[in-house]
């Protein structure tokens, strides 16, 4: 394993003050960063990518410009304006330290680690990032792009996930006193655009001289990674039932747990065995004549995969008494997961062929 050579930060901070990306919540060159855009953007893009956070971001700024606009939202409203980021828990916990950020420390966010991550949602990389990109505190940071970085700088064999604790150790030894907060942006920039899991631009580093796996030339092969466990597979039916106003039943999912507090299509409960059309039809939320859609909706949940089978039919007035009724042309606008889009879309592209073929 290689030693950490003392000048890597310096260089880095070079390269990063030629290439840095330009995004929408990072401060630009002699400003400083505001502590809620960078706490919004963090909690948005754990799990998630830089593209598919931006017009998000933006939505929540623009609806909710201070940690005191969300604190005072609607948590509907809030889970409706995430709904399709993924990983509803991160809605949650965002209104939530909002509140508390605005209640117990007059709207302005803690500026040590320590105190960060007493707040809902934030965990050690995220204060990390605050701390240091906000506050200019010296703070470590290990996302996904920095384990890939430090790994390959050092050729670690340990597997991840078993290699967490030796990965920050490592990251520490590298982070400086001076800019902490640049830096914490230049290593997550060079592992977005340089340092990348396939076929990184290793000419272009500014620490291909100090990294062992490029001398090595099996940059490619690191991090380590311990074999996958099998994703399970489960199976369910979806119940899609409009009436004559042109509205939809939809049922609000407990407030924890997976999908928490976010809408659905009414169904079955998700089982390990598949179920047949009859059984499911006997499961149904109220009597109707329900016709099953054609195709499956598929979905992979983090620690399973989803298959639904959709039943469609048309009610009078509004039998089901623990629903929401919303009309379908309003669906964009409430919390509705990814899974249950699918399951909106095929049952609707299954009327438009009913109406095209009468």
């Amino acid at each position: 394993m290689k030693s950490t050579h003392p000048q890597m930060p310096q260089r880095l901070l070079a390269w990063y003050d030629r290439h840095r990306r330009s995004l929408p919540w990072r401060a630009r060159p002699g400003e400083t960063a505001d502590p809620y855009h960078v706490w919004l953007s963090e909690i948005m893009l754990q799990q998630t990518t830089v593209p598919a956070v931006k017009p998000y971001y933006e939505t929540f700024l623009k609806r909710w410009p201070s940690v005191r606009d969300l604190a005072a939202a609607d948590i509907h409203d809030v889970m409706a304006a995430w709904a399709g980021l993924g990983y509803y828990a991160r809605a949650r916990n965002l209104h939530k330290c909002a509140q508390i950020v605005t209640e117990r420390h007059g709207g302005r966010f803690p500026d040590t680690e320590d105190a960060l991550r007493e707040l809902p949602g934030i965990g050690r990389y995220t204060a990390g990032a605050i701390a240091a990109i906000a506050f200019g505190r010296k703070a470590t940071i290990l996302d996904g792009n920095v384990e890939r970085v430090v790994s390959r700088l050092h050729r670690l064999q340990t597997p991840l996930p078993k290699a967490k604790a030796e990965l920050w150790a490592l990251a520490e030894e590298l982070t400086p006193e001076q800019r902490p907060g640049d830096y914490a942006q230049a290593i997550m920039d060079l592992g977005a655009t340089i340092c990348t899991p396939q076929k990184p631009a290793c000419s272009l580093c500014p620490w291909n001289a100090d990294c062992a796996a490029f001398a090595a030339g099996d940059q490619e092969t690191y991090p380590r990674k311990a074999p996958k466990a099998e994703r399970p597979q489960r199976y369910g039916a979806a119940f899609w039932m409009v009436n004559e106003n042109g509205e939809v039943a939809l049922r609000r999912r407990p407030p924890r747990g997976l999908l928490g507090g976010m809408l659905e299509v009414p169904g079955t409960e998700w089982g390990a065995a598949p179920l047949a059309q009859d059984a499911a039809l006997r499961k149904a939320p109220v009597p109707a004549d329900w016709r099953w859609s054609d195709g499956i909706v598929r979905h992979v949940f983090t620690h399973f995969a989803l298959e639904l089978q959709v039943a469609t039919a048309m009610v009078r007035g509004r039998p089901l008494a623990d629903a929401e009724w919303v009309p379908i042309d309003r669906l964009g606008a409430v919390a509705l997961p990814s899974v249950m889009r699918k399951v909106a879309k095929l049952a609707l592209a299954g009327a438009v062929r009913k109406q095209a073929a009468q």
